[in-house]
């Protein structure tokens, strides 16, 4: 399985991104998704993820009502749609693979890079 992120950049406050993961040799119809990132000298947290299982989505209350997780199962890719970003969103954003269900993300993307300016 692998995962390629992409849709990073340079963006100014208030601008908007869309981030894509496109995943392959495995398909994400009945897989857990995530997104996470990790900014200059923090730890990688979590942005959002999804379960499969019950359909529920969960985001990082920093992001709630900027960014948006979705799916194209056709085309195996996970998008991060992020609006009003903000300096503080700058990070290496990764997205992440669930395959067992328990939330433990097996599999990473290569992260791809967010910088907001202010």
């Amino acid at each position: 399985v692998q995962l390629q992120a992409s849709g990073g950049g340079f963006v100014q406050a208030g601008g908007s991104l869309r981030l894509s993961c496109i995943v392959s040799g495995r398909p994400i119809n009945y897989l857990g998704l995530g997104w996470f990132r990790q900014a200059p000298g923090k730890e990688r947290g979590f942005v959002v993820t999804t379960a499969w299982r019950t359909g529920r989505t969960y985001y990082t209350d920093s992001v709630k009502g900027r960014f948006t997780i979705s799916r194209d199962n056709a085309k195996n890719t996970v998008y991060l749609q992020m609006n009003s970003l903000k300096p503080e969103d700058t990070a290496v954003y990764y997205c992440a693979l669930d395959v067992t269900g328990k939330e433990t993300y097996e599999y990473w993307g290569q992260g791809t890079e967010v910088t907001v300016s202010s």
